[in-house]
């Protein structure tokens, strides 16, 4: 029969366990960081715009 049990299974010595990813882990998403780095460079370039066009 299939076992269905939650149990967590027992860490061995070959495999380490998991351990928690918090938001640094997020952050070093690429996709994350190109999005970051486009909405930057929009902030970046509308500040410059308003000190030196306007």
């Amino acid at each position: 029969m299939l076992e269905t049990s939650r149990e967590p299974l027992p860490a061995t010595p070959d495999a380490p366990a998991e351990e928690p990813r918090g938001c640094l882990f997020a952050l070093s998403q690429p996709p994350l960081m190109i999005f970051l780095a486009v909405i930057g460079c929009l902030l970046l370039t509308a500040a410059l715009h308003d000190l030196f066009v306007l």
